[in-house]
């Protein structure tokens, strides 16, 4: 096979038309930085594929051109040919990604900056994470791990801390074979904030648990409740949004500026009604799949989210208008319309909003409304949404003269919670709400003081 196709540029047109570039200067820049690969990796004089020797060498040549950063950027732009190259078998694979998966690495850039260092090897063996689970403890964390979601659990946070605590032992093989107490007050005095305490005190019970089980004389740490309660006040606290705020969050979600992908703002705004709306997460709304909205029923299917639960929403006449109008200009916009595509849908290769990004632009989506601060994280977040909703849930039942107590499990099937507890966590007590169950239960209990008062004379 030949180190390179020899089809004069056509592989790296149909690349650069797949990134659907919008300005052509950028459109220039990519063909001027790609071809001059194409000519590096021709010129190499090797009958194999294009090797880790050739990105390399390649690197280390443009380095001598080029200042750092752009070297680093420039690469990124050849690992998405060669990503291309590869899924259509023009190549027979990618060598950063080799690099990538043999160093445990989700970008590039490190990756880079190793091979432009002075001992390559030396540097790209740096980069490689330590074993997962691989301490003198690591066997008995990745029991109770694999126990836990034997039974049923995700337990993704707890072994991620479990993790970070592996790798702290890893790093101190002094420790070896010292208490659980004793690791833990050493592993507590790297600790920076309260998070940090609070987060080892968690491994601490939750490994005291995992060794109670082989030694039925370990002890389980008891929760330290004042920490606990310094932890939750660092949390802010939930923005109630007002019907002029969320008017005005929806307007600009409407006027969000997006030259180069004119869909986004009506994205934004549907994704917003829903949030509002429906109370649905983030990662619900990046998740949706076109055949998951139903507008001919006025149904919206949650698949397989928090907890493991699926969920059936009915939705408010309201809201299907606006998820209609979103359909209808996705269909203009050129979107896929198989039932497994994206429903909240973008131009791009992936096709589909990470939770991640899409959370961003949402935040910006506030900070465009002036709600929040143009930089920081203070201010209201895109999850108080979801608050919200519970309050002016209950609000209309209150108005309305149902019974919120009778209607709680409802509202919590509704969010996908496990029970009304973790419902009422989202219920931002105002003043109107203390004012209509103020007034339930003076009506309920005025005939029983009034015929108290009557047998007191």
């Amino acid at each position: 096979m030949s180190p390179w196709p020899e089809d004069g540029g056509e592989a790296i047109e149909r690349h650069v038309r797949s990134l659907r570039l919008r300005n052509r200067s950028t459109v220039r820049v990519y063909r001027c930085i790609l071809r001059g690969f194409q000519r590096f990796a021709q010129t190499q004089g090797c009958c194999a594929a294009v090797s880790e020797t050739t990105v390399q060498s390649w690197v280390r040549d443009r380095s001598a051109h080029w200042p750092r950063h752009l070297v680093i950027h420039r690469a990124r732009i050849v690992d998405r040919l060669l990503d291309f190259l590869a899924f259509e078998g023009t190549i027979p694979n990618n060598p950063f990604a080799e690099l990538r998966a043999r160093y445990g690495l989700r970008t590039g850039t490190p990756i880079v900056r190793a091979l432009l260092a002075a001992d390559p090897a030396q540097a790209l063996e740096a980069l490689r994470p330590p074993p997962r689970f691989g301490s003198f403890l690591g066997a008995t964390m990745r029991a109770h791990v694999e126990l836990m979601r034997a039974l049923g659990h995700r337990y993704e946070s707890p072994a991620r801390r479990l993790l970070r605590f592996d790798r702290f032992l890893q790093g101190r093989p002094d420790l070896l074979g010292q208490p659980l107490p004793t690791l833990l007050r050493q592993w507590a005095a790297q600790c920076r904030t309260l998070n940090e305490a609070w987060q080892c005190e968690l491994v601490g019970r939750q490994l005291a648990r995992a060794l109670r089980r082989i030694d039925p004389n370990v002890e389980v740490p008891a929760p330290e409740r004042c920490l606990a309660r310094l932890v939750r006040q660092q949390y802010r606290p939930a923005h109630v949004y007002t019907p002029q705020e969320l008017r005005s969050l929806l307007e600009a979600a409407r006027t969000f500026p997006s030259p180069r992908a004119p869909l986004r703002p009506l994205t934004l705004y549907t994704t917003l009604v829903l949030a509002s709306c429906a109370g649905l997460r983030v990662g619900e709304l990046a998740r949706l799949d076109l055949g998951d909205v139903r507008l001919d029923a006025g149904e919206l299917d949650i698949r397989q989210t928090k907890f493991f639960k699926s969920r059936t929403l009915p939705l408010a006449t309201s809201v299907v208008l606006a998820l209609r109008e979103y359909v209808e200009a996705r269909r203009r916009a050129g979107a896929p319309q198989q039932a497994r595509s994206a429903f909240f849908w973008h131009e791009r290769a992936a096709g589909r909003y990470s939770s991640a990004v899409l959370g961003l632009l949402l935040a910006n989506v506030l900070r465009h409304a002036g709600l929040k601060p143009a930089q920081g994280r203070n201010g209201p977040r895109v999850h108080h949404l979801r608050h919200a909703f519970v309050l002016y849930r209950m609000l209309t039942w209150y108005r309305q003269g149902i019974n919120p107590q009778a209607r709680l499990p409802y509202l919590a099937t509704y969010l996908g919670h496990k029970d009304i507890n973790s419902t009422l966590v989202y219920l931002t007590v105002t003043q109107e709400l203390l004012q209509h169950a103020s007034e339930r239960f003076r009506t309920f209990a005025a005939p029983s003081l009034r015929r108290l008062a009557g047998d007191s004379q």
